[in-house]
């Protein structure tokens, strides 16, 4: 290609200053001397066209191909119903399509999720992906999308794109769903008291009506048809502390797009107001001091604490309220607020039926079977006439004494169980054998019945046994000699951990449940924790947001903790489940944005699309996909027709190399001006002669 160029050798506003004066001269020239003056004319155009320094230039170009943005939506809302199918076979087949065109160069963009919960950004994508585009090069965009967009500008030329956008469009227009929204869900609550959940299951294609099921932790709770797209809410007893996961499902529509949003689940962090223990100490002695410190340095802990200070071989005839510093509320305790306490501990405690008469026991028997707790501390007082085992409370305690009471140094080692128990297992010092913690000086003998042996001593007998009775829980303990590691005895022991544990246990603190399936998120990536008293636990399925399920094999972390992690590429609510334990993960935000809105859309990208000649239409009919002709438009402004979607196409070229030819300078130029010099000095010379 050559054209014409001009590159003045002073500035443009000198040259234009030179050309209107020598157009006036040549104008006074030719008034006075007639058409003689032509010559001299010519001679100052020449001058002006050496100032003005043309020169041919001549271009070596190579056009290049235009380029067409293909925007693939990947997201979360792609892959409900025939999406995913849908797209990757829009895609194949225009891949295939813009090889037979040999001026067009496809660009692919595929466009997962956006990080957080920003949703589906195709705009954002596009412009990130055409940086190094020049605009004039871009002859239009395909996007492949559901048309849940989040980032939809007021215009391409926003962007700085003028090329025409079609969208095609993956679902189908009569897709249904159904979706609980929370409307109030409380985070804490108070345990033992209700706290009220307030919901909505939203349907399009519905029927007016869904059954509802409710479950607490993994348990069916209620389950009850509701109207739909209306409110509801329903009260929930908090039974514990800690995490009380509470789970909706409403029934799922035939055909429905998405089961993802048919679930949602709240976790209520149940908060004691205080825990209520009872401490009844047979008599003083020095672990008493012990139990006392240990439970008042809780300040969560409410402590009632009562000492006998006659024991039951100290009988002289002084009725008890003489005795007494304070008198002991037995009536008022074991039977009118016995309920009213989470753990009961027996210290050292002899049975004195003018303490504590039978029927009292019988209430402590059924208090635990409702869901209460007892932790006997046993000293020597458990093997003789007056041992809680002789009295009603027999049948939930797990050992019998046997008659013995060894006196003389042990280390309590742990058992095979031991080692496996939350409450034992990782006791600081339980590491090294044997066990780096100091000795105890008296067991009591007993024969374990029922329950679990955590810890043994002198001769291996049983030395700490835990036991499930009904709703509630038993603890026995026996040897009254803990309090040795409180004192720093032959370097002491961890007594914090094991008494707290014990006491957290009986108490049914979720963390230290023998059975227990746990998940965690952090980013992508979930890790699943699952504590089991068996040797190998069962496997755990993951059921994702999207239905798909998968078996998780855990490995063994410590003795009875199993751990596996693993990276998710969904967002959403994931369950776990593992023989009768459930447990649930969300990764990314509770109710992510992919899935508030799960209906395809044709409407939101229309006014975008229309301002640039596009189209926006659905490629389902029926259960055909069409995919439109592809084709150039070079002139008008509409680009699409019932089954064509155009691109401009903008004669877009590579320059590879430059050729200059000057045609005012050098020999020609100076002949050129000194030529008609001359001639003008001749011609002129001749006339005056």
């Amino acid at each position: 290609m050559i054209s014409l160029s001009f590159s003045p050798l002073v500035p443009e506003y000198a040259l234009w200053a030179l050309g209107i004066v020598a157009a006036l001269l040549a104008l006074v020239a030719f008034v006075s001397r007639g058409a003689l003056a032509g010559i001299r004319a010519l001679a100052l155009a020449i001058l002006l066209l050496a100032l003005a320094n043309p020169s041919f230039v001549q271009e070596e170009r190579e056009k290049v191909k235009d380029i067409v943005a293909v925007v693939v939506d990947r997201s979360t809302s792609q892959t409900l119903g025939d999406r995913r199918a849908m797209t990757d076979r829009v895609r194949d087949e225009l891949q295939r399509r813009f090889g037979s065109l040999t001026d067009v160069e496809p660009r692919f963009i595929d466009v997962p999720d956006s990080p957080g919960d920003d949703g589906t950004r195709l705009f954002s994508a596009l412009s990130n992906s055409l940086v190094d585009v020049p605009p004039d090069r871009l002859a239009g965009i395909v996007m492949v999308t559901d048309g849940v967009v989040h980032d939809i500008p007021p215009s391409l030329e926003s962007l700085g794109f003028k090329a025409p956008l079609h969208a095609l469009i993956t679902g189908h227009p009569d897709e249904r769903d159904r979706q609980i929204k929370l409307i109030e869900a409380p985070r804490f609550g108070i345990v033992g008291k209700e706290q009220t959940i307030r919901a909505e299951v939203q349907e399009r294609g519905g029927t007016g009506s869904a059954i509802l099921t409710v479950r607490r932790d993994g348990q069916l709770f209620a389950q009850q048809r509701i109207r739909t797209d209306a409110p509801f809410s329903f009260p929930v007893k908090i039974e514990h502390g800690g995490p009380n996961v509470i789970e909706l499902e409403v029934e799922s529509l035939p055909n429905e797009l998405t089961q993802a949003n048919n679930r949602a689940v709240i976790t209520i962090e149940g908060i004691r107001e205080k825990l209520r223990v009872l401490l009844v100490s047979g008599e003083p002695h020095a672990g008493e001091r012990t139990w006392r410190n240990l439970l008042k340095s809780d300040a969560n802990v409410d402590l009632v604490h009562f000492t006998i200070l006659r024991p039951p071989e100290k009988q002289d005839g002084t009725p008890i309220n003489e005795l007494s510093l304070i008198a002991f509320p037995s009536r008022e305790l074991f039977q009118n607020k016995i309920k009213e306490f989470d753990l009961i501990i027996f210290d050292r405690y002899a049975n004195q039926s003018a303490v504590l008469p039978p029927v009292y026991f019988e209430n402590i028997a059924r208090y635990v079977a409702e869901g209460g707790a007892v932790l006997i501390a046993a000293g020597p007082e458990f093997t003789g006439y007056g041992s809680l085992a002789q009295t009603r409370l027999a049948s939930i305690i797990p050992g019998r004494p046997d008659g013995r009471i060894l006196e003389e140094p042990y280390k309590a080692r742990l058992t095979n169980t031991g080692t496996r128990h939350p409450v034992t297992r990782d006791l600081p010092g339980s590491e090294f054998n044997p066990p780096a913690w100091g000795e105890w000086l008296r067991i009591i003998g007993a024969q374990v019945q029922t329950g679990s042996t955590l810890m043994s001593g002198a001769g291996d007998l049983p030395l700490l046994v835990l036991r499930r009775e009904e709703k509630g829980r038993v603890a026995l303990l026996l040897s009254d000699h803990a309090w040795l590691w409180a004192r720093g005895y032959r370097e002491g022991g961890p007594h914090l951990d094991l008494l707290r544990r014990l006491a957290h246990w009986l108490m049914k603190e979720p963390a230290l449940e023998e059975e227990a399936l746990r998940a965690s998120a952090r980013g992508q990536t979930i890790r699943i924790e699952r504590q089991t008293m068996q040797d190998l636990p069962d496997p755990v399925t993951l059921t994702a947001p999207s239905g798909t399920e998968r078996t998780i094999l855990l490995n063994e972390e410590r003795p009875g903790l199993f751990s596996a992690s693993f990276e998710s590429p969904e967002l959403g609510l994931h369950t776990l489940r593992s023989g009768k334990l459930i447990a649930f993960v969300s990764l990314g935000p509770a109710n992510p944005r992919e899935l508030a809105d799960v209906f395809s859309n044709t409407e939101a990208l229309l006014p975008v699309v229309a301002a640039t000649g596009g189209s926006v239409r659905r490629l389902a009919e029926g259960t055909d996909v069409i995919v439109p002709r592809l084709t150039s438009v070079r002139s008008g402004s509409r680009f699409t027709g019932s089954d064509w979607i155009g691109f401009r196409p903008s004669n877009s070229a590579v320059v590879h190399g430059v050729s200059v030819f000057p045609v005012a300078l050098g020999f020609l130029g100076l002949v050129l001006l000194l030529g008609s010099t001359l001639a003008a000095w001749v011609l002129e010379g001749r006339r005056s002669s």
